[in-house]
């Protein structure tokens, strides 16, 4: 596994919108999980990355046992990935460990999912703001769950780390009305429809 040196959940429940109306149906949760690990390719190229893509598999499968739980018997409709990589480290070395052997199982964990998973990332230092993309877990053209949820770490990234974070939300956005196809509008055949 991995080298983990913490976990760190994060939550939010979002009961009206920006201009203070109240939501229309249940509240957002919104779960962001993320993982604080060393990169085992601080400092140098490496033309293979195993030592992160190896064990990716069991990474997602305890994300995706944690992220369950941290839902406490809701469902989530959307989600997201990211990473952030210390300054020693490449970009490539974060996005090793957001392949699909390590969003999968978290996928398989949340019930499965036709679409695939947003996802971003970037280099950054202890305190780096990262916004998390969000998109419906079963048809990408579903407005109304686009979004995001913004995190920072007060000690993480260290140099030679990196931050994952996978991020579920259990409804779309408040109040959403930009038209487009309806959550319950869904075919689930191609993860866009």
């Amino acid at each position: 596994m991995v080298e983990i040196r913490k976990w760190q959940l994060f939550a939010e429940e979002i009961l009206a919108n920006e201009t203070g109306r109240s939501a229309d149906g249940a509240p957002v949760r919104k779960i962001a999980l993320a993982a604080v690990v060393q990169n085992p390719y601080a400092g140098r190229f490496s033309p293979q990355l195993d030592l992160l893509t190896d064990d990716s598999p069991a990474f997602g499968r305890e994300f995706g046992k944690r992220l369950v739980a941290a839902l406490g018997g809701d469902r989530a409709q959307s989600y997201g990935k990211a990473c952030i990589v210390g300054m020693e480290g490449e970009y490539e070395h974060g996005n090793a460990l957001l392949t699909t052997a390590f969003a999968d199982p978290v996928r398989d964990a949340l019930g499965g999912g036709k679409a695939w998973i947003s996802s971003t990332g970037k280099r950054g230092t202890p305190g780096t703001s990262i916004d998390v993309p969000l998109a419906h877990k079963d048809a990408l053209y579903v407005r109304s769950h686009y979004d995001t949820m913004t995190l920072s770490f007060s000690d993480a990234p260290g140099p030679r780390e990196i931050v994952v974070i996978f991020t579920v939300a259990t409804r779309g956005r408040l109040h959403a009305r930009l038209g487009g196809l309806k959550a319950s509008d869904i075919k689930g055949q191609d993860g866009l429809r």
